[in-house]
């Protein structure tokens, strides 16, 4: 059971980095694959916080939350003044020099990895405890995520991302709405982080590289980006597909290399095949359909022609 256990806590914590991403991503449109490395923030954050200076295990996952929110505006905010795309470069360069940085920090283990760090919950209520609580955040996250989308906010998004120009000329904050989108996503990723660390109590660098940003990736537009469920459903295929390659006993010096090849063919195949994911976004400025013998302009919520 415990195999079982560990594969839910994964599909959990997917979940909620996959939903956070779709946020980013797919709800503001911003171009960023950079989301694992705010995951190592509140990942080591979180765990040197309650090794070495004792403070307690739910207070320091949230002080891993609020490192990786306040990291994520100090990337955003020259990258986004320039021009989107400087987003993307400026969160790929901080993700690797991020991850060189750390395998050269001895007091956070180095590349050798960071080692014995405080259990949550697993010791004194068995792993299942665990499981309760990872699935419960991932159940919250995307719950807040649709709250989020489906309100004033996310409409502002989908104006701001369909036209930014327009959106400006409105007289509203494009510059404020994507920091703000990019720091809440990137601080919930590092929840998911703090969640991670207290589990499997050991952190390596390289667990945060490119292929995990791929992994993420893959999930968001498999499952369908701007959707609540997508990421759910993309998130819980592609945790399994890793695992039931597993049992073919590949080395890890070919398995390792074939899931990043799976995880960016199967990127690719969506984008020509089925652009939309599993799962097609909704129309956010759909109206609702006009009933039988009703006035186009009140079905469209304005008066009627005429």
């Amino acid at each position: 059971m415990d195999y079982v256990y560990t594969i839910l806590i994964l599909i959990g914590l997917f979940v909620i980095l996959a939903s956070s991403f779709d946020l980013v991503i797919g709800h503001c449109g911003l171009i960023s694959i950079a989301h694992p490395i705010f995951y190592a923030i509140g990942a080591y954050v979180s765990a040197m916080l309650a090794k070495e200076a004792a403070v307690p295990i739910p207070l320091a996952i949230l002080c891993g939350g609020a490192a990786a929110f306040v990291s994520s505006v100090l990337v955003a905010l020259p990258s986004l003044r320039v021009s989107g795309d400087y987003l993307l470069i400026a969160s790929i360069g901080f993700q690797l020099g991020l991850i060189e940085f750390a395998k050269h920090i001895h007091s956070i283990g180095g590349a050798g990895g960071l080692t014995n760090i405080p259990p949550f919950l697993v010791n004194d209520y068995g792993r299942l405890s665990y499981v309760a609580l990872v699935l419960a955040v991932a159940v919250l996250t995307v719950l807040f995520v649709r709250w989020l989308t489906h309100g004033p906010y996310g409409r502002m998004m989908a104006a701001m991302r369909d036209d930014e120009l327009a959106f400006s000329m409105l007289g509203r904050n494009a510059i404020w709405l994507k920091v703000s989108v990019f720091a809440i996503g990137s601080g919930i990723a590092g929840v998911a982080g703090g969640l991670y660390a207290h589990y499997f109590r050991f952190l390596e660098p390289d667990q945060f590289g490119l292929l995990q940003s791929s992994a993420i990736l893959t999930m968001v537009v498999v499952g369908g980006m701007r959707t609540t469920m997508g990421p759910v459903i993309g998130a819980i295929v592609l945790q399994i597909l890793p695992q039931a390659i597993t049992f073919f006993g590949l080395p890890p010096s070919i398995l390792g290399p074939l899931q990043g090849l799976m995880f960016s063919g199967l990127v690719l195949f969506f984008m020509f095949a089925r652009p939309q994911g599993l799962l097609a976004a909704p129309d956010i400025w759909a109206g609702r359909k006009a009933k039988a013998g009703e006035p186009r302009g009140l079905a469209k919520g304005g008066l009627a022609d005429g």
